[in-house]
């Protein structure tokens, strides 16, 4: 789904010029003619579908200004570009200090415009990823901050909401990759024990013999090995929560503790002798068919309706595709950050390409895919070619991969200043090292007609043959040239050795 602009002008004239220029960008569009139309939709449910709000400081009843002072400080608001006329730049920083994220000035160009919204977009999803992140690490995460549009997610979200009202046990049943630890934390973000500890234990992944031990905790001596006191999971969710994850895999030891503990409320630590009371909230997830599991002797009965108070079933990615897109984004401006790279978005048919695939991976292959595709990307834009196993799955798309280039010969790596020479010849430039010939080094001063070169050209070959000779090792080649840094990437840029940023 692609992102939708709200513009908000009372000029209708205007209106029409800029959606359909924001349209040609790949955006849809909402149009409203007042500030109190905007605030309306801005203060109700359909906030939700607003990606970004280009808004007219100028306007008849309520202007911008004050569009921008009455939605000040509330929460889920998306970000704000605000248009102004000629000589109103004091209004515009004023609005920037009201909260918007940027301004543009009538009549605006649309390269101009698409940059703006572009870059307000890309700093938004940044922020939003790092507001998620420091919510999951407190705690506080809650269902509006996953990005969930399609309707199949609806009564997840739904059921997720009555859960966190109460301690009911929970048990989220999906397929592997669909999200289920998500759904868990939401639910603890939106309850009473928000904030509160959020314990997670992958049962597959604990060796039998210290399922008890690390569950459970154990006392000082009590097994051979034992040498400290070491308190469980079961503990470390005191006043918090609980997420038991693959909880099919538990041991059918493990799994009478664990029934005890849900019954009185109390855990029997290895060694210990006496139990002691916790107060944790108990949220179970699986992929596997547990009733199954319960009529092959390999999960209690009695524990499974324990567990099983009030089931989730989280739909597998196939049957929420609208959802597809909006995760690739959602991934591709996490990855571009981390990477370096400056990719911005996805190509129509990219697109089309990612919302006909099936994902039997589900989300996580979704992300390692969108991480691959960055990796790949020498563009802007993600296409069919950042997604080649991906499109050999999918009819009637085909990915053109190029070929990797030829390794280069008697490379060495770069070894600091001590390393003499490079194995390397580039074109018009000749090194000589001391005590081989005349002791003449360099860069020839003439050209083959026996013209003196100019001195651009004989300075764009000194870098060439300081960044081969020191392996592009950007501080030593600045060092050895003596020039700065941000000297020294301009001149790339100035003799094409560095590709122009977009």
């Amino acid at each position: 789904m692609a992102k939708r602009v709200l513009i908000v002008d009372d000029d209708p004239a205007q209106r029409r010029i800029l959606e359909e220029t924001i349209k040609r960008m790949g955006f849809e569009t909402k149009t409203l003619g007042s500030g109190e139309s905007a605030i309306d939709m801005l203060e109700g449910p359909e906030r939700a579908n607003i990606s970004l709000v280009l808004l007219d400081l100028v306007m008849s009843g309520i202007d911008g200004m004050e569009v921008l002072d009455r939605l000040n400080g509330k929460a889920g608001l998306p970000p704000f570009i605000v248009q102004t006329a000629h000589g109103s730049i004091d209004a515009a920083i004023n609005a920037m200090r009201a909260g918007a994220v940027d301004f543009v000035v009538k009549p605006v160009s649309p390269e101009r415009l698409e940059v703006s919204i572009r870059s307000a977009m890309k700093i938004e999803a940044l922020a939003g990823e790092i507001t998620r992140i420091k919510k999951r690490q407190e705690g506080t995460l809650t269902f509006s901050d996953l990005i969930i549009r399609e309707d199949a997610m609806k009564r997840v979200i739904e059921l997720g909401r009555r859960a966190a009202s109460s301690n009911i046990p929970v048990l989220v049943e999906g397929e592997s990759g669909v999200g289920k630890e998500l759904i868990a934390r939401a639910i603890q973000g939106e309850s009473e024990r928000a904030g509160k500890p959020f314990i997670t234990v992958n049962c597959g992944a604990i060796p039998e013999n210290l399922v008890e031990s690390i569950l459970f905790g154990h006392e000082k001596g009590s097994f051979t090995g034992a040498s400290d006191k070491r308190i469980g999971k079961f503990q470390e969710a005191d006043g918090g929560t609980l997420f038991l994850d693959e909880v099919g895999e538990l041991p059918l030891d493990a799994q009478v503790k664990l029934l005890r503990a849900l019954q009185e409320g109390e855990i029997d630590p290895v060694g210990s002798k006496k139990p002691v009371k916790v107060n944790f909230r108990l949220i179970s997830a699986t992929n596997r068919d547990m009733i199954q599991l319960v009529k092959d002797g390999k999960f209690r009965e009695d524990l499974y309706y324990r567990l099983n108070v009030f089931p989730i079933w989280v739909p597998p990615l196939k049957d929420r595709l609208g959802d597809v897109v909006d995760l690739a984004q959602y991934f591709l401006t996490r990855f571009a950050a981390e990477e370096g790279k400056r990719v911005t978005g996805i190509d129509a048919d990219a697109r089309r390409l990612l919302q006909t695939y099936a994902w039997p991976g589900n989300v996580r292959q979704l992300e390692n895919a969108v991480f691959r595709a960055v990796v790949l990307a020498d563009g802007s834009e993600l296409t069919i070619n950042e997604f080649p196993q991906i499109a050999a799955h999918v009819e009637g798309f085909e990915a053109s991969v190029p070929e990797a280039p030829a390794p280069r010969p008697h490379t060495p790596a770069f070894k600091g200043p001590a390393l003499l020479g490079a194995e390397d010849r580039i074109p018009n430039t000749i090194e000589v090292r001391p005590g081989e010939g005349s002791g003449a080094l360099g860069i020839p001063a003439i050209t083959s007609e026996g013209d003196i070169r100019p001195l651009d050209e004989i300075e764009a070959d000194m870098i060439r043959l300081a960044l081969g000779r020191y392996r592009g090792h950007m501080t030593e080649v600045a060092r050895r040239l003596k020039i700065g840094r941000s000297t020294l990437y301009r001149k790339m840029q100035e003799y094409g050795l560095e590709p122009r940023p977009n």
